[in-house]
């Protein structure tokens, strides 16, 4: 038996090595490509962008509360209905409103006739003091004639006595009546009947009333949908009581919790890209930074946490921020309360400032459901005052 070296041996071995340099050769060149393509994306892109999932629409949610105690005969609205501004909501009985109503009108009523006859008295009371003033002097006069006749005995003593006890007469009258003309002017002068004193708390009373009235019907002070409605008929309300919600949609923000390391380079006014559960990438929403929160959530909690103690683990803190989103895609796309959100901040322009500069120039939320009910009490009392006043008096 004859055995012979083989000198190919070795040559399945080497090429094995071969691929093998070749494959770790290929993937640290994938290696190597994919840490520049991260790199240039990071340097690119990646840090001039800061994003959460953990943010939520939010937005304003209007409690819809009665002004006056009474019980619920009538009921809007429900859940998911839409209402617009000065849509009655709720009715609560109105029978003891409305005679409180009537009683105030009558009351106004009768007060500008009463005081009409101020206004006569005081007229009345000034011829009256010219009548006693021409008695006063002619008094004087009768006094005077006689004193000078007593003399040549043409007038007895006890005539004169008797003249000036006339005299003493017309005095006190015209002293009376200058007290009673004083005291019916002090009650109307310098002001008109419409704004003299007894008549202005009539109309006081009256403008109370008719509100009051009025406040049976509980209206939406803001346009939107009705959300958690507790009301039932039958039910007695008290003032300050929810009874319903009022969300206007079209008016929702979103608030992104961000970590306290992302908040070096944000600033106010930002553009943000925001992407909602609800629709996924679909839906993209353009919207801009609005504010950034003045603390932590844990700093504005009820029970805030106390780290001076030896058990404490530092914990990235989270710095809520608001983000406004463009009115015109959220009515396209209507978001909910409380839905999740992915946020993007884009952090290029670092120029705005991280707190607001200045304050508003105009009240954020207004509402003109409640205006027309005081201005038709107003019309209402001129009105009545016109009715029972039937000459101008000033």
């Amino acid at each position: 038996m004859t055995t012979e070296i083989n000198p190919q041996a070795a040559a399945p071995a080497a090429a094995g090595n071969g691929k093998r340099r070749k494959f770790l050769l290929l993937l640290l060149a994938v290696v190597i490509v994919a840490a520049i393509a991260w790199t240039a994306w990071y340097l690119l892109v990646a840090r001039w962008h800061q994003g959460t999932d953990d943010a939520y629409v939010q937005g304003n949610i209007v409690a819809i509360t009665p002004q006056s105690v009474g019980t619920v005969v009538g009921i809007g609205a429900d859940d998911g209905m839409k209402v617009q501004a000065g849509q009655v909501l709720v009715q609560l009985d109105p029978n003891d409103a409305q005679v409180a109503y009537e009683q105030a009108v009558a009351n106004l009523a009768n007060t500008v006739r009463q005081v009409r006859g101020l206004y006569s008295a005081v007229d009345a009371g000034q011829a009256d003091l010219s009548a006693r003033e021409v008695a006063v002097q002619k008094a004087r006069a009768d006094v005077k004639r006689r004193e000078g006749l007593v003399a040549t005995g043409a007038v007895s003593a006890e005539e004169l006595a008797h003249a000036r006890d006339e005299l003493a007469a017309a005095e006190a009258s015209l002293s009376s009546s200058r007290g009673t003309l004083s005291r019916n002017r002090a009650l109307v002068d310098a002001t008109t009947l419409a704004k003299q004193p007894q008549v202005a708390a009539a109309a006081a009373q009256l403008r109370q009333a008719y509100l009051n009235l009025q406040r049976a019907a509980i209206v939406a002070p803001v346009s939107g949908y009705v959300a958690k409605r507790n009301v039932q008929l039958g039910q007695r309300v008290q003032p300050g009581a929810t009874l319903m919600t009022v969300v206007p949609l079209e008016q929702v923000w979103v608030d992104a919790n961000f970590k306290e390391t992302q908040l070096n380079d944000m600033r106010i006014g930002q553009p943000v890209e925001l992407h909602s559960d609800l629709y996924g990438s679909d839906v993209a929403y353009q919207g801009k930074v609005a504010a950034i929160g003045m603390g932590t959530g844990s700093a504005f909690a009820l029970l805030p946490a106390q780290n001076a103690s030896g058990n404490w683990i530092k914990i990235v803190q989270r710095v809520p921020v608001r983000i406004e989103v463009d009115r015109k895609q959220v009515a396209e796309h209507p978001l909910r309360l409380g839905l999740s959100m992915h946020v993007d901040v884009d952090i290029h322009d670092r120029d705005g400032a991280m707190l607001s500069t200045a304050p508003p120039s105009k009240p954020v939320l207004t509402t003109d459901a409640y205006a027309k009910q005081l201005a038709d009490a107003d019309a209402l009392i001129e009105k009545i005052v016109n009715q029972n006043l039937p000459g101008r008096h000033g």
